[in-house]
């Protein structure tokens, strides 16, 4: 499968670091979810525990689109989605741990909801033969 490339990154990397995403979520959510468990108390449990689950959700999601064909729209949802399983759940598990701000949780939320309406845009655009 070709990628895309765009001025800044070329499609080598790219295609390198894209299965690296959904593996990454993979990891961390499990990670966070024992933690939540088995360590965290009151609000700190309710925050790794929500990061781990929208970590987790995501990287299926990164998975799946990971092994599509490749096109600008779905390179921009999956883009999104990263960025926003960072952002969202980031700033919940920062909060947890460092008792940082949540400011970063919404901007995470709409990029993830971006990278699903863009899916849905590639889906909606792709021509089968």
């Amino acid at each position: 499968m070709e990628v895309p490339s765009g001025p800044f990154v070329s499609g080598a990397i790219i295609a390198a670091v894209i299965p690296l995403l959904p593996i990454a979520a993979g990891l961390l959510s499990v990670a966070l979810g024992a933690y939540a468990s088995h360590a965290a108390e009151g609000k700190a449990r309710e925050r790794i525990a929500l990061a781990a689950l929208f970590a987790f959700a995501h990287g299926l999601g990164l998975l799946v689109l990971a092994r599509q064909e490749r096109s600008r729209w779905l390179m921009a949802a999956m883009g999104c989605q990263a960025a926003g399983v960072i952002l969202f759940s980031g700033s919940l598990v920062c909060a947890a741990f460092f008792a940082w701000s949540t400011v970063l949780a919404p901007a995470g939320g709409t990029l993830l909801i971006a990278g699903w309406f863009l899916v849905a845009v590639a889906i909606c655009l792709r021509r089968d033969p």
